[in-house]
């Protein structure tokens, strides 16, 4: 069996280069800033606590949160430790009670077996998709930025994004925020590198708001 293909940074700068030639408005970007960084994330659980950290709120304050919880359960919080922690502990690190109730639910399936997370880089991306949505509180989104940033899939595209739509609208030249579906049209023309383009538009984003440091971190 074919394994779904996998980003390299070498690869990225690849397709990088490959979308400035295609689209003039991302080879803006691309002069700019060059090839976006990678932002790969380590596989499994604390990853997907800290992506439901990030659902609907800033990437400061989810990050602030994370490093709380890791101040409580150590550098590589375990499903088995989480589940350690009261309502009260949680709320107090930033979890709100939705996203308690999300990341308990997550911590029991894993150690129930319902999901192995070991197996979804052999799936296609639509069918590792659809493993992890079966998890409540996992939904497109999330799953498509663990896909990305995880698996780091090619052509995954967050289309539900705020940040990635209000690039489009300023790369673009558009008159408002795109929909969702509008911003899927236009990045139709990006396959197979639509992650890619994700990348370079995220960059940019955070550049116009001086969050963004020439090493790919984020301020």
């Amino acid at each position: 069996m074919t394994l779904p293909q996998k980003l390299t940074q070498e690869l990225l700068e690849i397709a990088a280069y490959e979308l400035a030639q295609r689209d003039d408005d991302l080879a803006v970007i691309f002069r700019r800033i060059g090839a976006p960084p990678l932002w790969a994330r380590p596989a499994g659980f604390a990853t997907l606590l800290h992506i439901i950290l990030e659902q609907q709120v800033s990437l400061a304050s989810a990050k602030a949160a994370f490093h709380r919880l890791k101040a409580v359960l150590g550098e590589n919080p375990t499903p088995e430790r989480f589940l350690t922690l009261s309502g009260n502990e949680l709320k107090a690190i930033g979890f709100s009670r939705q996203k308690i109730a999300y990341s308990r639910n997550l911590a029991q399936a894993l150690l129930e077996g319902k999901i192995n997370l070991d197996q979804l880089p052999a799936l296609p991306d639509e069918a590792a998709k659809a493993e992890l949505m079966k998890l409540k509180g996992i939904g497109p989104w999330s799953a498509e930025i663990y896909l990305l940033e995880v698996l780091l899939r090619p052509d995954s595209w967050p289309r539900d994004d705020l940040a990635l739509l209000t690039a489009l609208r300023d790369v673009k030249h558009l008159p408002a925020i795109p929909s969702p579906q509008r911003g899927e049209e236009i990045a139709a023309l990006w396959r197979p590198w639509r992650a890619v383009a994700a990348r370079m538009l995220w960059s940019q984003y955070l550049t116009k708001r001086g969050l963004f440091k020439r090493d790919g971190a984020i301020l």
